[in-house]
């Protein structure tokens, strides 16, 4: 089977029933959890991107809290798990802010870890990265912006 371009379903979708189309969603968020939470962004929280970010945040906090801090090991598989947790959240939203806002929010949490992740090659280079990719993408924001972020940023640095 050959998978239609996004042009073919856009003007395929243009030619169903506003009822076929619901049903098409409903079809879709039974197959993937990813779809479901896609869609429960769209239609509850895109409209309150505060308290998106809030909701991610307290779901961040409980995470860091569940860490095994009995090895590195432990706790370096974790961190990449709620990093890619944080990235799949940011992908809904598609909101620049809202993606800085959530990797400093991971990178804050990453600092005041203990233990200390200084002793970790692996949990600093991941934090590296992250202020790194922040470092990018706060070049695309307006200047007021770029500057609250680049203030947050220099927090890391010392």
């Amino acid at each position: 089977m050959n998978t239609a371009t996004i042009k073919e379903i856009k003007t395929e979708l243009t030619h169903r029933s506003h009822q076929e189309l619901m049903e098409l969603c409903l079809q879709l968020s039974r197959f993937k959890k990813e779809n479901k939470e896609l869609l429960t962004y769209i239609l509850f929280e895109s409209s309150n991107e505060e308290a998106y970010i809030q909701a991610i945040q307290n779901l961040v906090d409980e995470e860091f809290d569940a860490i095994n801090t009995k090895s590195y090991h432990y706790i370096k598989k974790s961190v990449r798990k709620i990093l890619r947790m944080i990235k799949k959240y940011i992908r809904y939203s598609k909101n620049k802010e809202t993606e800085i806002e959530l990797l400093l929010y991971f990178c804050q949490k990453l600092k005041d870890f203990t233990p200390y992740i200084k002793k970790s090659t692996v949990l600093k280079n991941i934090m590296q990265r992250e202020l790194l990719s922040i470092k990018k993408k706060t070049v695309k924001l307006h200047e007021d912006l770029q500057y609250d972020y680049q203030q947050q940023l220099n927090d890391f640095i010392d």
